[in-house]
């Protein structure tokens, strides 16, 4: 299996002396082995990441605590070094999976950590008091002293939440060291420009945005929402990146599958999913390259994309997943996909 040398001959890789270029450029290609030389600045959070995240959210839920730390390790091994989280996955396992996982291997100072917060039972919402208490909260299930990106989880947001509060309980936790630095989930268009009015008045600025978005999931992302986050200048790291494993071409039969993951996968198995899996063929064999790969590269050809977010559940899957940050995709791949997909 090569990582990290596949594309086609239309494209030469990046120089390594460009780093004024936007994060979502092509990424550059290195050669088999180890991807530790693959980083890409996280907008202006001062991090740089291996252009993939792994998300946890599968942790403590379809993946045991053993089978999650060979997927941290296996990530870790071909350069990965951004993880991804909620104190809502799992009820807090997924973050004490991982808080084990970083204890053990001494890696808390290897990798840039991120976590969702919003989403707990216990904590919902972004109201000051349940933000403080859903940060205390994942600190201690990760046995951490500091989350590197806090994602404000919208999703459950109401207009009784005054996003004015939201951001100064945001920059009392960021001076008291807890956080460095603050992104959004399921924000709205109208809600980024609040945050970036307050954020000219003091109060601190988000520079990462989480938005659910792949080649079937696009009219939620593809308007109002990528303008304003191109406008200002956020580093989009999309979750839901294989839309529940849709997109690694693995489930193509309703029969097959079945429970809540079925539904999910059900839904789209239709006739614009059969096309754009026949169009994720097509460029797959063409590439040689899991079909898994093809999905995540044509994410990362994506304007304001740096770092697609992925959830595995095998060895195997985190193999094929990290081929996509060297996969170059033509112009004509990248139209035929699009194609498919609209």
């Amino acid at each position: 299996m090569r990582l990290f040398s596949n594309g086609t001959a239309e494209r030469q890789p990046r120089p390594e002396a460009a780093v004024d270029e936007h994060p979502s450029a092509p990424i550059p290609v290195i050669g088999p082995g180890v991807g530790e030389s693959i980083r890409v600045p996280l907008g202006e959070t001062g991090f740089s990441v291996f252009p993939l995240m792994l998300g946890a959210a599968e942790f403590g839920w379809n993946v045991d605590l053993p089978t999650s730390h060979v997927l941290l390790d296996r990530y870790l091994e071909y350069g990965g070094n951004a993880i991804h989280t909620a104190d809502g996955f799992s009820g807090g396992r997924s973050e004490h999976i991982i808080g084990q996982w970083l204890r053990s291997r001494g890696a808390r100072d290897r990798v840039v950590l991120s976590v969702r917060v919003g989403s707990h039972a216990d904590n919902p919402g972004l109201g000051s008091v349940n933000l403080v208490r859903a940060v205390e909260g994942s600190l201690t299930r990760l046995g951490a002293e500091r989350i590197d990106v806090l994602y404000l989880d919208a999703s459950l947001d109401d207009d009784a939440t005054n996003l004015e509060d939201t951001l100064a309980t945001v920059e009392w936790l960021r001076d008291a060291g807890k956080i460095s630095a603050v992104g959004g989930f399921r924000f709205a268009p109208e809600r980024l420009v609040e945050a970036r009015i307050l954020a000219s008045a003091g109060y601190p600025r988000l520079h990462v945005l989480d938005e659910p978005y792949n080649l079937v999931r696009r009219q939620e992302f593809e308007g109002d929402l990528r303008l304003v986050a191109d406008a200002q200048g956020l580093a989009v790291t999309p979750s839901h990146a294989l839309e529940h494993g849709f997109l690694s071409g693995q489930h193509r039969s309703k029969a097959a599958v079945a429970g809540v993951r079925g539904q999910q996968l059900r839904n789209q198995l239709n006739r614009r999913g059969i096309r754009v899996l026949r169009a994720l063929d097509l460029v797959a064999a063409e590439l040689s390259v899991p079909v898994a790969a093809v999905s995540i590269a044509w994410l990362l050809a994506q304007r304001t994309i740096v770092a697609p977010i992925v959830n595995a559940f095998a060895e195997a899957h985190v193999d094929e997943l990290m081929q996509g940050a060297g996969v170059t995709l033509s112009r004509t791949q990248l139209a035929e996909l699009s194609r498919a997909s609209a």
